[in-house]
């Protein structure tokens, strides 16, 4: 038994739509929490206008029935408002006359998908690519995170995100505990701890915008409450560390994932990297070990893996993010047509999206998770699963 989903819609198009299979019959469903997380993919300081246009709300189209699943694909649909505005340009009929402004594209944006997704498709209007390679599509992404995040908090696991590192404005102590990144407010403006360093990422971006520049930065997504023995030591591709770094490297404009302190650990000796083991009882005495029975480590410089399988601790990720490749100052490129130098297209875009893409992390996260819980524990409905759950729970607590 297996999470999984796919998404389809183009940026500019009618909606985006999503199906999400595997989820067992009886899980409750609460629509208004997978609002709230479209909502919060929208936030952040240094947003576009997009954001001001479209006001994401999903529509379930089926597999939910009186507030639970039943078994069957979920189908979610959001509409893009936007796409009032695009209707003749992006007609799936072949209109009779071109449209008085088609809005072609020709001059690629360097960093973007347009160029190498135009000479693999053959693609003579660059639009063909860029319509489906935008950041919109995680809207749909965030979606299903959320559904996937309604079956794994059934279980005890929680996912939260922050913002580390904006353009080269960071935090001096990069490891902040979970207390503090679940107490980021829900109105902040960069999903940083540190309301001192948000400022200074603030300004930041202002400098940037006044540029006609972009930012990236580094995002982290904490995951708390996940059971130990998900993922296999056994194949390349049952490695959980492994799928957790393929999704996030699918997010849009990620170029490097580090899970735990994973970057730093390389340039130390093993005595400094490796997360001493311990088992406690309550009573012994520890402040740990009186929090749980078991196996615990006092540090986490692996992220909460280990040989590719979850030991219990929490799961530790951050991704890297680029800038964004629409420059309103733009950058050179070359005109397909003519092959003339020509300044890079310019379409609407963000200055910086670390925050959001903290979110669509959470996301990402969630579902492979949710996916790795349906793997081991499976079951038809949710009674089940949580049946075959427990009956793990007694013999870890038995090892």
């Amino acid at each position: 038994m297996f999470f999984k989903f796919t998404t389809a819609g183009e940026s500019h198009g009618k909606a985006l739509v999503s199906i999400i299979e595997g989820l067992p019959a009886g899980m409750p469903v609460d629509i208004g929490l997978v609002d709230e997380e479209l909502w919060r993919r929208q936030q952040g300081y240094g947003r576009g206008g997009r954001m001001k246009i479209e006001s994401d709300r999903v529509e379930v189209l089926s597999g939910i029935r009186h507030g639970k699943t039943l078994g069957s694909p979920v189908a979610l649909k959001i509409e893009n408002r936007d796409f009032v505005h695009w209707q003749e340009v992006m007609s799936d009929s072949e209109l009779a006359e071109q449209p008085k402004n088609p809005r072609l594209v020709k001059r690629p944006r360097p960093g973007h998908a347009d160029l190498a997704g135009g000479q693999k498709f053959a693609a003579r209007d660059l639009r063909d690519i860029l319509e489906r390679a935008s950041a919109r599509e995680t809207a749909s992404r965030v979606a299903c995170g959320a559904i996937a995040k309604q079956l794994i908090a059934g279980f005890g696991v929680d996912v939260r995100s922050h913002v580390i590192r904006l353009g080269n404005v960071a935090l001096e102590a990069e490891f902040r505990p979970w207390d503090e990144i679940a107490g980021i407010p829900r109105d902040t403006p960069l999903a940083c701890v540190d309301p001192d360093v948000e400022r200074r990422m603030i300004r930041h971006i202002d400098e940037a915008k006044e540029k006609g520049d972009t930012l990236g930065g580094i995002f982290e997504v904490a995951a708390k409450g996940v059971v130990a023995g998900l993922g296999s030591h056994t194949s390349w591709n049952e490695k959980l560390d492994g799928r957790i770094a393929q999704a996030f490297m699918s997010i849009h404009a990620v170029k490097a994932v580090e899970i735990g302190s994973g970057v730093a650990n390389a340039g130390r000796p093993g005595s400094e990297v490796h997360d001493e083991i311990y088992y406690g009882n309550p009573g012994s005495g520890d402040e740990k070990a009186d929090e749980r029975t078991g196996f615990f480590r006092k540090t986490n410089r692996a992220g909460g893996l280990e040989g590719g399988i979850t030991n219990g601790e929490e799961i530790r990720v951050r991704g890297y993010l680029k800038p964004i490749s629409t420059l309103r100052r733009s950058l050179h490129s070359v005109d397909i047509d003519t092959k003339d130098d020509s300044p890079a297209a310019f379409e609407r875009s963000d200055i910086t999206a670390v925050p959001a893409a903290g979110v669509i992390g959470e996301a990402m996260l969630a579902i492979v998770l949710a996916n790795s819980f349906r793997e081991k524990f499976g079951g038809d409905s949710l009674s089940e699963m949580r049946g075959n759950f427990d009956s793990y729970l007694g013999s870890l607590s038995n090892y």
